[in-house]
């Protein structure tokens, strides 16, 4: 501890969901005469789902701010030291203490620390070809992000859109564009959309895609971005041919924003992420915690460790952070990779493994596709439903599930992410308690059809 001050200093970087959770458990077990707690946003927000940029563009949520959970003024009130526009650039662990930068005026300044929370999130993936930094070209991880492309449809005059990539990002900023009225198309260097699921089941996203009205280019690469002569995107380039674009929107995926962590030593993974243990302590580091988009986070199924960067991981790691920076205990155990999305009124759901993470890892399994109904099919407005389990070869353990269906199907997912938490068998599964009435369930549910057939098919090959 610096022994020139009378409390102990928390300085946190990154102002997102990580970061500022972290600051307010903190400051929720000590008070300002405790632990001063100093935060570091290069940004202009704090505290915001980016989650919601997409709904934000498409014009379902017309207002900015209610994106926005907690604003500046309301963390400064709770006497965190929250300063906007500044960016840490270095770390000097053994000085403990940070070099940031303001990001209007350039001046610097260093900041000692007793304690430091790295929260930088991620970054967009930008494509390192001709044009990919062009005018009209954007990535969108933050609300900075959402307001620069809202202000680039905003002044554009075209509407063509290319959307360059079919992850979440991608298949949800392509039906924002089609919802403001733009020409979209997206092009896919994967077989299908929504490479977080397996083909067959990706299949069934691509046709609500094309029903949209959207344009789908699968198994195709961008080779460059074209401009006119005023430095501003005109065409997406692949191997076949080049899409007009007034704008384009990256949707490829984003990496950890791990540059400073990496130029500091700090251990990071095969995916760019920081490690930590159960704490969030960083492995080696007796005070430096990290959460959020820039780490790496154990699977609980394939025993691995994964980057998964979602608001629902970066917030529970702020709480576990925030609570033993603030002298308590708590740990975070890992994850099984549960994700929802939609597109239109099409939900789709994920968790644990596809076919492809089980082969990697030296899983054998067995894997069912069964078709169902939201509701009893005699109900009305009963809704087709597609769902597809993996199993342990002999075992049964249930590896993983993927969901495609319409209203009511996406939260079914939630029942296998607490089956593999659990590390339950597909039998085990099938005799689960779960609610019914024919306005939300056949007598046996989908997720409970699907493990009986995949616990027949267990049994058939033993």
């Amino acid at each position: 501890m610096n022994m020139s001050r009378t409390r102990e200093r928390l300085v946190v970087i990154g102002g997102d969901a990580a970061g500022m959770s972290a600051a307010s458990q903190a400051r929720r077990l000590k008070g300002p005469d405790e632990l001063e707690i100093v935060a570091f946003e290069r940004g202009h927000f704090t505290s915001y789902s980016a989650c919601g940029i997409p709904y934000w563009v498409g014009g379902d949520v017309t207002d900015r701010d209610r994106l926005v959970a907690r604003t500046p003024e309301e963390h400064r009130a709770r006497a965190i030291d929250l300063r906007l526009r500044t960016e840490v650039v270095e770390l000097d662990l053994d000085g403990q203490r940070v070099r940031a930068r303001d990001v209007d005026s350039g001046e610097e300044s260093w900041t000692s620390y007793d304690k430091l929370v790295i929260a930088t999130g991620a970054r967009p993936i930008r494509p390192n070809m001709p044009g990919a930094d062009a005018a009209g070209v954007h990535g969108v991880q933050t609300l900075d992000d959402g307001q620069a492309l809202l202000d680039t449809l905003d002044r554009t005059r075209g509407r063509r859109a290319v959307v360059v990539g079919a992850g979440y990002i991608g298949v949800e900023m392509a039906e924002a564009l089609i919802k403001r009225g733009y020409e979209v198309t997206v092009v896919n260097r994967g077989s299908e959309p929504m490479s977080t699921l397996d083909p067959d089941m990706g299949r069934l996203v691509h046709d609500a895609m094309e029903g949209l009205g959207i344009t789908m280019v699968n198994d195709a690469e961008v080779t460059k971005i074209l401009t006119g002569d005023d430095g501003t995107v005109r065409a997406v380039v692949t191997e076949a041919r080049e899409y007009l674009a007034d704008v384009v929107v990256l949707g490829i995926g984003v990496r950890p924003e791990t540059a400073l962590a990496r130029d500091a030593g700090l251990p990071l993974g095969p995916h760019g992420g920081l490690l930590t243990d159960r704490s969030m302590r960083v492995r080696g580091r007796e005070n430096v915690w990290a959460g959020g988009d820039c780490v790496e986070v154990l699977d609980l199924v394939s025993g691995q460790e994964r980057h998964i960067p979602l608001g629902t991981h970066a917030n529970k790691h702020g709480q576990v952070i925030g609570t033993n920076a603030g002298g308590g205990y708590a740990t975070f155990p890992g994850v099984v990779g549960t994700a929802v999305s939609k597109v239109c009124d099409l939900e789709i759901a994920r968790t644990g493994l596809r076919e492809k993470d089980a082969h990697r890892v030296g899983l054998r399994f067995e894997s069912v596709t069964i078709e169902s109904t939201s509701r009893a099919g005699y109900y009305p407005n009963a809704s087709p439903m597609t769902v597809k389990m993996l199993a342990e070869h002999r075992t049964g353990r249930l590896l993983g599930v993927q969901i495609v269906g319409r209203e009511g199907a996406g939260k079914r997912v939630d029942v296998a992410a607490v089956a593999l938490t659990a590390g339950m068998t597909v039998e085990q599964m099938t005799a689960l308690d779960l609610g019914y009435a024919p306005p939300f369930s056949p007598v046996w549910d989908p997720v409970l059809v699907a493990a009986r057939k995949a616990s027949a098919k267990i049994r058939s090959t033993v």
